[in-house]
């Protein structure tokens, strides 16, 4: 899963880049065109407990990919900085989150003026369906200038015509409406405006105690029309925090209301407005989440592991999380027959233990 910071400058993005992926040497790039790249591990309760049973040579969590992009002006007057090359480097992403500054500060100044992250939403929004625009017609440019026109071509461009008049018309790709044969066209033009999004409010640590900050109704309201997810995080303590000593950390968290760390409020988010969730595997070698879609099922699941698995699929032996939390033990679990065996077509819910059967 690859997800991209996309933001105004100064909004905060690397600074939850350096959060989520445990990294301190990332800098904000100052309008340099180089984009930070990291991995951050989502922390899963269930993940740990596995491993607190079998004391496993190896723990993985799932993954987020993450991609920091360049910060971009945008003046008074709606007039962008350089925008369509930083957000080139996220449209290989499966969601891109907008970093939105909700935090004032002396150091320095909102480039728009007063604090308003409903207006930088609008404006990055804009800037994205832009890009996009730019991209339509360069297409439509080099298919009409081509020596011979295909079918494929036709089909292509017909899609980016119209396309091209959704966008002009204020629309978002990704709320457009398409048979599944453009769907999947659509999704080798890597818009951005077809890509889930998200947005995190950035808060100062006052706004985060008075869950209070400029235009936060506004924000709200904005997000529900276009279908964002908004979640407020106070970045900047919350990476304080986590360096820490590991002993002073779960202290702090709790005098600041933390109740889960930011990369598993981001990961949650994404998770539910992607449609994704983790089933588990255990054993001495390896506890691990693996992501896969919502009614994805059993044989497919098992091709996530290795395809050899997926190809000499035989059983799945399926036993629910919360049996071996209550239990304490796989052994017991399996002396209660809660456990159950599943052919291909079974379909995987979220946390649940599997060991595959297989024969090649």
């Amino acid at each position: 899963m690859k997800i991209g910071l996309i933001g105004l400058n100064q909004t905060g993005k690397t600074t939850l880049f350096n959060l989520l992926t445990g990294r301190t040497d990332a800098a904000a790039s100052g309008g340099k065109s180089a984009a930070n790249i990291g991995t951050g591990a989502v922390p899963d309760e269930r993940v740990d407990f596995l491993a607190s049973i079998y004391k496993p040579k190896k723990t993985t969590y799932a993954k987020l990919d993450i991609i920091d992009v360049a910060g971009f002006s945008v003046s008074t007057d709606g007039h962008s900085s350089g925008a369509a090359v930083f957000l080139n480097d996220v449209r290989p992403c499966d969601a891109l989150v907008h970093v939105l500054r909700a935090f004032d500060s002396p150091s320095f100044a909102h480039e728009m003026g007063e604090i308003n992250p409903a207006r930088d939403l609008e404006a990055v929004e804009s800037e994205m369906l832009m890009a996009d625009l730019e991209m339509i017609e360069k297409r439509i440019g080099r298919i009409k200038t081509g020596k011979k026109i295909t079918k494929e071509n036709e089909f292509e461009l017909a899609l980016l015509e119209r396309s091209f008049k959704w966008l002009d018309e204020g629309g978002s790709i990704l709320n457009m409406d398409m048979t599944d044969e453009e769907r999947l066209a659509v999704k080798s033009f890597t818009f951005l405006t077809e890509k889930p999004r998200i947005a995190v409010a950035n808060l100062d640590e006052s706004q985060w105690e008075s869950k209070s900050y400029p235009n936060r109704d506004g924000l709200k309201a904005m997000c529900e029309r276009l279908g964002v997810p908004l979640i407020e995080l106070c970045v900047e303590t919350e990476l304080e925090i986590t360096r820490l000593p590991e002993e002073d950390k779960q202290m702090f968290m709790e005098e600041m209301a933390i109740e889960q760390p930011g990369i598993a409020i981001l990961a949650n988010a994404v998770y539910d407005h992607l449609g994704l969730m983790s089933f588990l595997t255990s054993g001495e070698d390896e506890c691990r989440a693996w992501t896969l879609s919502k009614g994805t099922i059993a044989k497919h699941a098992a091709g996530k592991i290795h395809s050899d698995i997926e190809r000499g699929f035989i059983r799945a032996e399926v036993v629910k999380y919360d049996s071996i939390k209550e239990l304490g033990s796989m052994a017991k679990v399996k002396e209660k027959g809660l456990f159950r065996l599943e052919g291909k077509e079974y379909i995987v819910q979220d946390g649940d233990i599997i060991s595959f059967r297989f024969n090649v």
